[in-house]
């Protein structure tokens, strides 16, 4: 891989990652209720999952999606599930105290975000396909070295993770102004109504 291939790589990973998904919604969310610190712990959950699909699709196994697409549907399912039971959650509870907040929930949390970034992720099979179908146009995966491997990870933990960590402190700077601004059971039912849309909407995909 050139370094020109992996510039390409990396903008291309960047701009997809960046669009507007379920997996901004969640690092967005979690962000936004809890701290940014939980959003961040999303995000890599989110990136453990991408480097897992990068593995399938860099060993050349994108049948495995078929072979094993049932338990990747139980896997969407329960994400959407978890999705749909937290944001319920946020639409009944009261918006919490934000000076007190950020001492309680640091490290109660943070294995919840970290684990619904990891099942979220991995309920997209079809992720594999898709990273089969592009790392081809930048390396040989017959030929993939160990140098092109630890490439293609360092760009996806700079490309995924840091767009979803942005995503994770700009959540997060919102939810203060709109504490600031007393706005927060606002900013907590409209986080909550997407945490329900974005569940229900990967249950039906399933």
């Amino acid at each position: 891989m050139s370094p020109l291939e992996a510039i390409t790589l990396f903008g291309v990973m960047v701009s997809l990652a960046a669009l507007p998904s379920s997996s901004v919604a969640l690092v967005v969310a979690r962000s936004a209720t809890l701290g940014a610190i939980n959003g961040i712990s999303a995000a890599v959950g989110i990136v453990l999952g991408d480097l897992f699909f990068i593995a399938l699709a860099l060993a050349g196994l994108s049948v495995f999606a078929d072979a094993f697409g049932n338990l990747f549907v139980v896997v969407k399912v329960v994400g959407g599930l978890y999705l749909i039971w937290f944001g319920i959650n946020l639409l009944k509870s009261k918006p919490p105290n934000p000076h007190v907040a950020s001492h309680q929930i640091s490290s109660s949390s943070l294995i919840t975000s970290f684990t619904a970034g990891v099942m979220l992720t991995l309920g997209d099979v079809k992720a594999i396909i898709f990273y089969a179908s592009l790392f081809p146009a930048f390396v040989d995966i017959t030929t993939v070295n160990t140098t092109q491997v630890a490439t293609i990870v360092a760009i996806t933990i700079l490309s995924v993770g840091g767009v979803k960590a942005a995503y994770a402190i700009c959540g997060a700077r919102v939810a203060n102004f709109a504490h600031s601004q007393k706005l927060s059971g606002m900013v907590q039912k409209a986080t909550g109504s997407v945490l329900v849309g974005t569940g229900c909407f990967l249950v039906y995909e399933a």
